[in-house]
């Protein structure tokens, strides 16, 4: 199981979990450094608003399965352990992620 220790707000990912979210994030890079060369090559605003909108939608998809791991690692153990205080982070964190 994923060990997380809030006390130090770290958290030990297995392998699995690590790959998929660095391959997300590459993936974001790479959109990031595609929109910047259409900038470059004077591309059509909404083309480039549609790649914005893309990467928009990796990076809440990044966001999605960050959170779901984290509910189902560092805030579920919490509970377990009897911290209660993790649901108010976690409140705190979806608030913060709405906006």
């Amino acid at each position: 199981m994923d060990e997380c220790c809030c006390c130090e707000r770290k958290k030990v990912r297995s392998p699995e979990e690590y790959k998929s979210l660095v391959n997300r994030l590459n993936r974001i890079e790479g959109q990031i450094r595609g929109i910047k060369g259409m900038l470059d090559k004077n591309a059509y605003c909404p083309d480039i608003l549609a790649q914005v909108a893309a990467a928009n939608s990796a990076l809440n998809a990044f966001s999605r399965e960050l959170l779901s791991n984290h509910i189902k690692t560092c805030v579920a153990n919490d509970i377990r352990a009897g911290n209660d205080e993790t649901i108010d982070e976690l409140l705190q964190t979806i608030q913060k992620l709405m906006k």
